[in-house]
């Protein structure tokens, strides 16, 4: 898991969330121009879903695209987070 996605699932397990959200609650770790690209490939390996949501009233851009992790996203997150704690001697829950 790249660190980027595994900050992106771990925002993700809390809500569902837009890309910009998503670089907003990162801290400066993700970046505007790299976020769809990130969240694209996500998708394509079933770790999140995006689905398409109308622009707010009054707005004259495209739909927006509100992510969520999946089952199998949270899965790999957990396991991903329990190799860190054994790589860093830590017991596991």
């Amino acid at each position: 898991m790249t660190s980027n996605e595994k900050d992106v699932l771990t925002q993700l397990v809390e809500r569902d969330k837009y890309g910009l959200e998503l670089v907003s609650g990162s801290e400066g770790r993700l970046k505007k121009n790299a976020i769809y690209v990130i969240l694209g490939r996500m998708e394509d390996k079933g770790l999140i879903e995006g689905r398409s949501e109308p622009a707010p009233s009054g707005s004259q851009g495209p739909p927006r695209r509100r992510y969520m992790a999946t089952d199998k996203g949270k899965v790999y997150l957990e396991d991903a987070l329990n190799v860190e704690k054994l790589l860093n001697g830590e017991p596991l829950p």
